[in-house]
């Protein structure tokens, strides 16, 4: 029997990916819906990639890309069957939907290491999360009910260490023994221009959170009638992350202007560049089994921290909330290297 019991739903598509069959099905350019967790930006950049290429259109797909933003709660669209697919933050979301009953499913996750991290001041003297005691830190909202749980039982953190971070480096800049949260791929880039600065980076996911991000939702019943259509958006995606990162991504980041007037080159510069030297889509499992990867070992870990910080039950049926039948075939990896070679 599988591990992973939702695997178990779809033996034919299995077999066809193992035989290295096309999708079928998925040529009658079938229309769906993608949300994703924010305004367009180049964390995005694999998705809008694949639009701007006509990678979702090679494989049958007319693809729909519907922006998030403060306003936007994609998570209840897809509840709601409005949305096919949604763009997960991290684990977390996946097991609130476990944990509400809702039938959602993550199929991928296209970025190995979540971005978040804490930032600090050059001459403050934190070099790791073991300097972090005693300081000020500022913390978001839904910070709180997530990493720092996970920063507090790793790290022996206080509560009373908090200030609010309303995702504005003014305070962090003005306050040179302080430290700020936010994503790898991004705050640097506003602290450097309002600080005149590069910060030191604390990426967690080097330190052990070991959450997926950017994953990708779908509702079960769509996985279970249309599953030829669901593997045509992970491989057009996959596909649409390596000529994001290895090829040229002006394709992708015209696009991105297109739909976020707001995002300048340079951000999205410094963005990508992120994402590569940091590896978040990337590195590990996915250098072997490509972009997307998961493993239930990953899944196992996680949960178990969350259980462990109080926030799900031991008996959540986790495992449901995932399947490996999408992804870890090594989709896009020849791809990889011919645009490494040029």
């Amino acid at each position: 029997m599988p591990s992973n019991p939702c695997t178990a739903l779809f033996p034919a598509l299995l077999t066809a990916a193992l035989l290295g069959l096309p999708p079928a099905g998925a040529d009658a350019q079938e229309k769906v819906i993608f949300g994703t967790n924010w305004k367009a930006e180049a964390e995005h950049g694999g998705f809008y990639q694949a639009k701007a290429m006509g990678l979702y259109e090679k494989y049958g797909l007319e693809v729909t890309i519907r922006q998030g933003g403060p306003q936007v709660n994609h998570a209840q669209l897809l509840a709601a069957d409005k949305i096919d697919f949604n763009m997960g933050g991290n684990l977390f979301s996946q097991f609130n939907f476990d944990a509400q009953g809702i039938p959602v499913v993550t199929v991928a996750a296209f970025f190995q290491k979540e971005p978040q991290a804490l930032f600090a001041h050059p001459g403050s003297g934190v070099r790791s999360f073991e300097d972090l005691r005693g300081r000020t830190l500022f913390i978001s909202t839904g910070g709180r009910m997530t990493f720092w749980r996970w920063l507090k039982a790793e790290f022996g953190l206080e509560d009373s260490q908090i200030r609010p971070y309303t995702f504005n480096p003014g305070p962090f800049v003005a306050d040179p023994e302080s430290v700020q949260q936010g994503y790898v791929s991004s705050e640097p880039y506003a602290i450097e221009r309002v600080g005149g600065f590069k910060p030191v980076v604390l990426l967690m996911a080097d330190a052990g959170y070991d959450t997926y991000s950017t994953i990708l939702q779908v509702k079960r019943r769509f996985i279970e009638e249309r599953p030829e259509v669901v593997q045509a958006f992970v491989d057009a995606s996959i596909e649409g992350w390596y000529h994001y990162l290895y090829g040229d991504p002006t394709p992708g980041n015209e696009l991105i202007k297109q739909e976020n007037p707001d995002m300048t080159d340079g951000q999205i510069a410094f963005s990508r560049k992120a994402m590569l030297d940091y590896g978040l889509v990337d590195s590990g499992d996915a250098l072997t089994l490509g972009i997307g990867a998961m493993t239930d070992a990953r899944w196992q870990s996680f949960f178990e921290k969350a259980v462990g910080w109080g926030l799900y039950p031991a008996d959540l049926p986790y495992r449901e909330g995932y399947t490996l039948a999408f992804v870890n075939r090594g989709h896009g990896l020849e791809l990889k290297r011919r645009l490494l070679q040029r």
